[in-house]
């Protein structure tokens, strides 16, 4: 984590609250974009990692199987509430 500069924060408690606001929307703008840059680079690990398994790939008869049963079950759990 990064220090923050007392200079930074002295000019960030002069801003007026409007300003401030918009500050603080851009912050959370960042934050968000490392959030999803770092989950990106999570799922290109992951995918390399089930790559490098080789295992069959699955086939649309699989997955169409896999899709019912999905939906039977949330019809069935639906239908005993």
């Amino acid at each position: 984590m990064s220090v923050i500069e007392p200079a930074f924060i002295e000019k960030l408690q002069k801003l007026p609250p409007q300003r401030l606001a918009e500050v603080k929307d851009f912050v959370e703008f960042l934050a968000a974009r490392e959030e999803r840059a770092a989950a990106g680079m999570r799922l290109g690990e992951s995918l390399y990692r089930l790559d490098a398994l080789g295992l069959p790939a699955v086939s649309d008869e699989e997955i169409e199987a896999e899709i019912q049963a999905a939906r039977q079950d949330r019809t069935a759990r639906v239908a005993g509430q």
